[in-house]
């Protein structure tokens, strides 16, 4: 097990970076990571795959919430993705390495690897394989994480350096209409986080006093929980989660924390 550096439990992370779609900073963007930056925060991001085997900084399965194009990212080359405009801003889908590259260090950057086998199963591969790489030579922290245990498992092997952990809900069924409901069952238990040698998990704000977070926080899981959506929802989590990851309104400093 490899442990979460102290900056992802300190600096609450920004969802998708500090984004405000009013002022024209858009979810998974440059100029969202670069807000998150400059406001002390630490960062979460997504990542699809491109057709060509590429990972893009892009949350949705479809293109049409974020580009206005409906269909899936997963059939387009990434030399077309880097010059696909993102609706409401001048920026374009980035790749994984670009935005490393434009964190350069500086703040921790929690990177979601999204299903790509449809069912949370063992059909995986390519996207972590490029996760992998990208982080090979990157220096700063970083830590990846996926719904998939599956995923969770493969960049154990692949990057065994960078800690993991495993995206946890009770998934329930009106949410998580692809799943079956054994594949539900099996993933509300959280089963396979020691078999992927994880050291966190991110889980939904709403299941924090579900008896298995406190049976992995024995075993000595630390617990970042997502989606915070106020400064009242950010207090009632950390009763039990190490750190929030937050959108929406400003998260609490590190020194306003330490004075509360």
């Amino acid at each position: 097990m490899i442990p979460l550096p102290d900056g992802f439990l300190s600096l609450p992370i920004a969802h998708r970076g500090y984004h405000d779609a009013g002022s024209g900073i858009i979810e998974n963007t440059r100029a969202a990571f670069t807000a998150a930056i400059d406001a002390g925060y630490g960062i979460e991001l997504d990542v699809q795959l491109s057709a060509d085997g590429h990972a893009m900084v892009f949350h949705d399965y479809d293109m049409a919430r974020l580009t206005g194009k409906p269909g899936p990212i997963r059939i387009q080359q990434r030399a077309d993705l880097t010059k696909t405009r993102l609706l409401g801003c001048d920026e374009t889908i980035p790749t994984l390495p670009e935005i490393l590259d434009l964190i350069d260090g500086r703040t921790p950057v929690l990177i979601e690897t999204k299903d790509q086998d449809g069912a949370m199963g063992p059909d995986i591969g390519p996207l972590e394989q490029s996760v992998a790489d990208a982080l090979k030579d990157y220096d700063g922290p970083a830590a990846v994480m996926s719904f998939n245990p599956h995923s969770v498992i493969a960049l154990s092997k692949l990057a065994p350096a960078t800690p993991r952990g495993i995206v946890t809900c009770h998934f329930p069924a009106e949410y998580w209409q692809l799943l079956n409901k054994k594949t539900r069952a099996h993933l509300r238990t959280i089963p396979d986080y020691d078999r992927a040698g994880a050291c966190f998990i991110s889980h939904h704000h709403d299941d924090l006093g579900n008896p298995r977070i406190a049976e992995l926080r024995i075993k000595g899981a630390n617990v970042i929980c997502w989606t915070i959506r106020s400064a009242e929802a950010e207090a009632e989590a950390r009763k039990v989660a190490d750190n929030v990851t937050f959108e929406g309104y400003a998260a609490a400093s590190p020194t306003s924390l330490a004075t509360a």
